[in-house]
């Protein structure tokens, strides 16, 4: 799971970068799409901060 997380976040973060070059680039489909990403990634990785820990208890 620990792993995991990391993925998840480091795809949130990517998200968030292409999401300001869709802006920049006046796309607004990419934009709707790396929003979507971006917020459920970065949702799953502080859930899953808050409730299993970093590092995650055993």
């Amino acid at each position: 799971m620990n792993l995991l997380m990391v993925i998840f976040g480091l795809i949130a973060i990517l998200a968030v970068v292409g999401t300001v070059q869709a802006f920049k680039e006046r796309n607004a489909l990419s934009v709707l799409f790396n929003l979507g990403a971006a917020v459920i990634f970065g949702g799953f990785t502080i859930a899953t901060v808050v409730f299993q820990g970093y590092p995650p208890s055993l």
